[in-house]
């Protein structure tokens, strides 16, 4: 089994803080997932962009559909969603 070691809110500094202020603030709380991004905060960043464009951006499904999309998913692939 792989081990990495994330930079939990605690540790966070600079660019990699100010992604988890934005994440808390949008969510409530800093969710696994966007930890899971932590050894690499440009990459997170452009992952939590596009996500925001997927989920939020012009789109023809309603935001109701493309939850309902990102559960299916998530469930087919045994993902804690």
């Amino acid at each position: 089994m792989a081990y990495l070691d994330l930079v939990d809110e605690s540790r966070a500094e600079g660019f990699l803080a100010r992604l988890y202020e934005r994440a808390r603030a949008r969510a409530g709380k800093v969710y696994r997932i966007v930890v899971a991004g932590s050894l690499g905060p440009k990459q997170l960043n452009a992952s939590l962009g596009l996500y925001g464009e997927i989920m939020h951006g012009d789109s023809p499904l309603t935001r109701t559909q493309r939850e309902m999309i990102a559960v299916v998913v998530s469930t087919v692939n045994h993902c804690h969603y």
